[in-house]
């Protein structure tokens, strides 16, 4: 028990002397050396006494992610083409969203029901497929259901309907585009 007491005690010791010490020497001060030959008058009075501080990463240095980079037409701080973004959500505004994802380009909508067909819901899931706007940028899954026997049953989609629906939208982003260039001129 007594060798456990000493051990505490040095510990505690060698613990407040490296803590004295450590703190007698942030009272040390220095005064700044110019190069020889050069005043503040010299440096533009700046603390920088060397001019422009370079660095051998370039004018940027370094950035992680890429940095900024200047934003191409239709990106608009999103992950995807905005024109097909916006012109989704556009497209689909008359049904409840599920999930709306602007950086994964996937938007998915909740079940609605048309008021003139009760005994029928559909669902769309959206994924925009790029940053360009391009005939190929935009993929739609429509799921259909009926209710049989009280209960929602699965249905047969149409293979056109999906095709129809990345056409209305592809329609709507090239309007969306149309109107952006006019406002910019």
């Amino acid at each position: 028990m007594m060798k456990r007491d000493n051990k505490i005690l040095i510990s505690t010791l060698l613990l407040a002397g490296a803590a004295i010490g450590l703190s007698s020497c942030s009272g040390i001060e220095t005064e700044a050396k110019y190069p020889s030959g050069l005043d503040r008058s010299q440096t533009g009075g700046d603390d920088s006494i060397y001019g422009k501080k370079e660095s051998i990463l370039g004018e940027d240095g370094f950035k992680i992610f890429g940095g900024k980079k200047k934003a191409r037409e239709g990106e608009g701080g999103i992950g995807v083409n905005s024109f097909l973004w916006r012109a989704t959500l556009d497209t689909v505004s008359f049904m409840p969203l599920s999930s709306a994802d602007p950086f994964g380009g996937v938007i998915l909508t909740d079940w609605y029901t048309d008021p003139n067909s009760p005994n029928e819901r559909v669902k769309i899931n959206a994924f925009i497929m790029g940053r360009e706007l391009k005939a190929d940028g935009i993929r739609v899954r429509t799921f259909r259901q009926e209710m049989k026997r009280g209960s929602w049953r699965d249905a047969a989609v149409a293979e056109e309907t999906s095709r129809k629906l990345e056409d209305t939208i592809l329609t709507r982003a090239r309007q969306l585009r149309i109107t952006h260039l006019a406002n910019e001129e």
